[in-house]
């Protein structure tokens, strides 16, 4: 539930505050008996909380207008198509870690990361770019790092409905979107090093921000994935419980109907339960989960991380939480701080998977 970095921190409120505003002045369809909005149409009810139009250029970036930032990441636009067939787009981007010198070898290493990213809500991929080719680069930096040579690919994906996605977005088909990008990565891996058994092993790591995290959870919890390639680390950027919470957060006023919607409204996003469901998973080495919070975030309050953080405690998923001083919820990654501690979580779960971490 978050703009792109480069936006006002509190922006994304005052978006939240103009759609209810616009909602209360239409008001929900008539309804004799029963719950008054159990008959409001389903994307009317899922624009409460999805906002691919924000801001009005969102839909209209391209990745070339923010390559001049990247420092020298080449970022490509790529295709995949979800299981009920609605397009998505990526935006990819492939860098070599150790020593490593050309993306285009790699037959000979241990592994090859994949990490599938999932945006913010309110937001678009390319201006997210600069800041993760950041990340990026500092992950490349085998002097920090000391990594084996291997291939690192960052694969961002967009929503429906967001970005040049086709459709409309639907938390049932962000499960799709996200299954979708997991088999791109998988047929990718394939095409690439084929099925050999010198092969490098791959490495899936997700990082979701904000309304990202939801996704996140719900594909590491109950998304269709290649036995091959289980999820071995998950990165949460200011994440919140569920959305039920968010509604009550938001729209605090008890006269308000938001905050009562979340049981009609289908989506749900509920990190809090993935949790659960990824702890209980039976015969798999469970992923370590990073937790980063915005100190100053305005948007999800703190006892939401700390309540996520304390549940995989409880759980015995292995887990960490990192606070980035003086950052907005949307200012995580665009501060030096927030850039180096997800670099540094990266480089960690690598190592994990690796066995040598």
């Amino acid at each position: 539930m978050s703009p792109p970095p480069s936006g006002r921190p509190a922006a994304i409120m005052l978006g939240y505050r103009r759609e209810a505003a616009r909602s209360a002045a239409e008001g929900p369809p008539a309804r004799p008996q029963g719950n008054p909005y159990s008959d409001c149409p389903l994307h009317a009810r899922n624009k409460i909380i999805y906002m691919p139009g924000v801001p009005p250029n969102a839909r209209s970036e391209r990745i070339a207008d923010y390559a001049h930032l990247c420092g020298g990441i080449q970022w490509s636009e790529e295709g995949t198509r979800a299981a009920d067939g609605t397009d998505i787009a990526m935006a990819v981007a492939t860098i070599s870690l150790g020593n490593m010198k050309t993306p285009g070898a790699g037959k000979g290493a241990p592994a090859h990361a994949y990490v599938l990213c999932f945006h913010g809500n309110a937001s678009s991929i390319p201006p997210r770019l600069p800041d993760i080719s950041w990340v990026l680069r500092a992950v490349s930096d085998s002097k920090a790092t000391n990594l084996p040579a291997m291939q690192l690919t960052f694969v961002c994906l967009s929503y429906r409905g967001y970005w040049t996605s086709r459709g409309r977005p639907s938390e049932k088909g962000f499960r799709l979107d996200a299954e979708a990008g997991v088999q791109w990565i998988a047929q990718h891996h394939e095409s690439k090093y084929g099925g050999g058994k010198e092969s490098p092993v791959p490495i899936l790591l997700v990082w979701g921000q904000s309304i990202g995290s939801g996704v996140a959870t719900n594909l590491a919890a109950t998304g269709r994935i290649p036995e091959h390639l289980s999820i071995q680390g998950m990165i949460l950027e200011t994440p919140f419980l569920n959305v039920r919470a968010m509604l009550e957060t938001l729209y605090p006023q008890k006269w308000l109907p938001y905050r009562y919607l979340w049981p009609f409204l289908r989506n749900h996003l509920d990190s809090w339960e993935n949790l659960g469901l990824i702890a209980s998973t039976p015969g798999e080495k469970k992923p370590f989960v990073y937790i980063m919070e915005a100190k100053r975030d305005e948007l999800v309050p703190r006892e939401h991380t700390e309540k996520l953080f304390q549940r995989c405690l409880d759980l015995d998923l292995p887990a960490e939480k990192e606070t980035v001083p003086f950052a907005y919820h949307t200012e995580l990654i665009a501060r030096g701080d927030g850039k180096r501690m997800v670099s540094q979580a990266l480089v960690r779960l690598i190592r994990r998977a690796l066995g040598s971490g």
